[in-house]
């Protein structure tokens, strides 16, 4: 499987004409310091479509998670576009309210609020949007069965482990149906074994919600087992340097990781970011 170019990929996209579910066009943003400018992303043009399962892999300070808080509608790009659905996400520094209902986000923390229940922690972003309390508690009662909570709908998140709390915020995400799931390094504080099932557990819910997800990781291994494509991003500034495919058939088992022609992927990605200076 050969890496595919940026403009290769976007060429795709344009010929088989359907709207992108996420489009980044020549996205770039800098900070300011008492030392200067610093650029952190740079010249970034991806495209995302429909159901698709986008992983992003770089060095640390890489620019992947500033990328990912772009997408998000928390930090607005210094230059380029972003548009979700053929809508564009930021006019100059001010975030479409309508394009942002469109997003979910999941953190490396669960963030859930420790005074509410895993119930009301799901339905709390229903609840902001003012969906009745009938409705929602039934939502998020179907939300926590799909993660896998199912009879511990009262529990509080003290009373739960690091994966039980990560299915939780999982389905917090998915409460209000998002269009476009971002996930920020989420299983990166759990252990080796909890994040394989955990690996295994949002491939089966993604699978089963056709969501589209953009994916933050600094784990190889893990991006190709879950991803359709993925983005190797290079050191400051930030810049896509080659989008890998991942096409193993769906959905997989953990045995995919022992072929060869996944070891190979996985080797050359590696290889490719340990020349990264």
């Amino acid at each position: 499987m050969a890496a595919t170019s940026v403009e290769q990929s976007a060429g795709k996209d344009a010929a088989e004409g359907d709207v992108p579910r996420l489009l980044i066009r020549d996205v770039g943003r800098d900070f300011r310091t008492r030392n200067g400018v610093t650029h952190a992303v740079s010249g970034v043009d991806l495209s995302i479509q429909k159901g698709e399962f986008v992983a992003v892999i770089g060095r640390s300070g890489c620019g992947k998670t500033t990328l990912l808080r772009m997408v998000g509608g928390l930090l607005p790009p210094t230059s380029g576009e972003i548009e979700v659905d053929g809508k564009r996400l930021w006019n100059g520094t001010q975030v479409d309210s309508s394009a942002i209902t469109k997003l979910g986000f999941v953190f490396q923390e669960s963030n859930l609020f420790p005074w509410f229940s895993v119930l009301d922690n799901i339905a709390l972003p229903m609840k902001l949007r003012g969906v009745g309390k009938r409705q929602r508690r039934a939502r998020a009662t179907e939300l926590a069965e799909l993660v896998g909570l199912t009879g511990f709908e009262k529990s509080y998140p003290r009373e739960l482990s690091g994966g039980m709390r990560q299915r939780a915020a999982i389905a917090r995400a998915l409460s209000t149906e998002p269009e476009l799931l971002l996930m920020d390094e989420p299983f990166g504080a759990l252990d080796a074994l909890t994040r394989e099932r955990m690996n295994l557990e949002l491939q089966r819910i993604v699978l089963e919600t056709t969501s589209t997800v953009v994916f933050v990781t600094h784990d190889i291994p893990e991006a190709v087992f879950l991803a359709d494509r993925v983005v190797h991003m290079t050191p400051r500034p930030g810049r896509i340097h080659q989008i890998v495919p991942a096409e193993f058939p769906k959905p997989r088992s953990v045995d995919v990781q022992t072929t060869l022609e996944f070891n190979e992927i996985v080797r050359n990605l590696r290889s490719d970011i340990d020349k990264d200076d």
